[in-house]
C-alpha cells in the first residue's frame, strides 16, 4: 500500500473536495428515473473508458498474497485465499455501472463468483441484516444483505476478460450495480454480515446511505 506523504496529501485534499460535493449537492438534477425508462440515471453522462478513482491510496496486492474473510453475524465464517476464491462456482454478468461523479458505462462484462454463492457458503445468521465491505486502503462502505444478493451482484477478479487491474481494485472487487460505485468496494479483504447498519467512508462525509442512482441518492439528507 502506498502510504508515503505525497499519497497521503492527494488522499486529504480527494476528501476535502468531495466533502464539499455533498455540503453543495453538487451535480444534483432533482429528477428520478424509478421505472429505469431510461438507461442512463439522471444527471449521468456515458463514457466508453473506465476513470480511475480512489482514495489516493493505491493498495499493491499479489494474487498470492491476497485474502478475503467473509464472517461477521455467519454460521461458517471463511478466509480464502486467491485459489480457494478460484475453486468455488464462477460466473459472468454483464452490467451497466454508474460512478457518483456523473459517468456510466454499459455493457461491462465481470467474471467471479457471483454474491449469491457466498452467501450460500457462509450462511448468514437470521439476524444479519447488512453487509460492511472492508478494503486493504482502509476504505469502508455498507449495503443490505437484500443488496448483496442481488441477481447481478458479484465479487469480480476479471473485467472484459482480463483480470482487474490494481488500479480498478483489483485482484478482487465488489460490484453491486444497483448503485452508485462507491458501495462496490475496491481490493476488498473483508466481507462482513451485521445486525446493524455501519455507515463507511464516504456515508459518513456526507453521501447518502443507499445510493441509488435512479433515485439521484447522491448525498445524504441534511443533518
Amino acid at each position: 500500500m502506498s502510504d508515503d506523504k505525497d499519497g497521503e496529501a492527494i488522499n486529504a485534499k480527494l476528501i476535502a473536495a468531495k466533502e464539499k460535493w455533498a455540503r453543495e449537492k453538487r451535480l444534483i438534477t432533482g429528477e428520478t428515473d424509478e421505472a429505469h425508462v431510461h438507461r442512463l440515471p439522471p444527471g449521468q453522462r456515458q463514457v466508453t473508458n473506465w476513470p480511475v478513482l480512489d482514495l489516493g491510496l493505491m493498495p499493491d496486492v499479489s494474487k498470492a498474497d491476497w485474502r478475503v474473510s467473509v464472517d461477521g453475524l455467519v454460521a461458517n465464517p471463511v478466509t480464502l485465499n486467491y485459489e480457494q476464491f478460484l475453486a468455488l462456482p464462477q460466473t459472468e454478468n454483464v452490467s451497466d455501472i454508474h460512478c457518483v461523479t456523473k459517468w456510466s458505462r454499459f455493457d461491462n462484462l465481470w467474471s467471479g463468483v457471483a454474491t449469491r454463492e457466498l452467501i450460500a457458503l457462509v450462511r448468514p445468521k437470521d439476524e444479519a441484516r447488512h453487509v460492511v465491505f472492508h478494503a486493504l486502503d482502509g476504505y469502508t462502505t455498507n449495503v443490505t444483505v437484500e443488496a448483496f444478493a442481488a441477481e447481478d451482484a458479484i465479487v469480480a477478479h476479471m473485467w472484459e476478460g482480463y483480470p482487474i487491474t490494481r488500479q480498478h481494485g483489483g485482484p478482487v472487487r465488489i460490484i453491486i450495480p444497483r448503485f452508485y460505485l462507491w458501495k462496490s468496494a475496491k481490493w476488498v479483504k473483508r466481507i462482513e454480515f451485521s445486525r446493524d447498519d455501519r455507515p463507511g467512508f464516504w456515508e459518513v462525509r456526507g453521501y447518502h446511505n443507499d445510493g441509488d442512482p435512479w433515485k439521484e441518492e447522491r448525498y445524504g439528507p441534511e443533518k
